[in-house]
């Protein structure tokens, strides 16, 4: 199982992602995407498992009414907002990179299946 969890460091929702994770001895790698962002490629990766990209912008942010990311038509420009300001996402974003599943949020009912179904390989 290849975990990544994409989070901010103060986020109560990131921290609780890697404690579920390490709980269960599933090694990840913790990527802080304030810091590091996500690459365009990641991105696309990450949305391949999602009805579409709003379900990853964090609305709440600061950034988000300063950005115009609503008022962005094109799904590439949006993409393109999103790797230029890595504080629009929600977070956690949690891919497992082998099946090209990827959750937003806290959503341990399903990083359970995963694991259920990585141990039935």
């Amino acid at each position: 199982m290849n975990i990544q969890i994409y989070g901010k460091n103060k986020c109560f929702k990131t921290k609780s992602a890697e404690r579920f994770f390490k709980e269960r001895k599933i090694k990840y790698q913790a990527i802080d995407i304030a810091e590091k962002g996500m690459s365009l490629r990641e991105l696309e990766s990450v949305l391949i498992g999602m009805k579409n990209i709003e379900e990853i912008v964090d609305k709440k942010s600061l950034l988000y009414s300063v950005s115009n990311f609503n008022m962005l038509r094109s799904i590439d420009a949006k993409k393109q907002c999103l790797v230029d300001n890595p504080k629009l996402f929600l977070t956690p974003i949690v891919r497992e990179c082998e099946s090209r599943k990827a959750t937003v949020g806290e959503a341990t009912k399903t990083w359970q299946e995963w694991i259920t179904c990585n141990n039935k390989k």
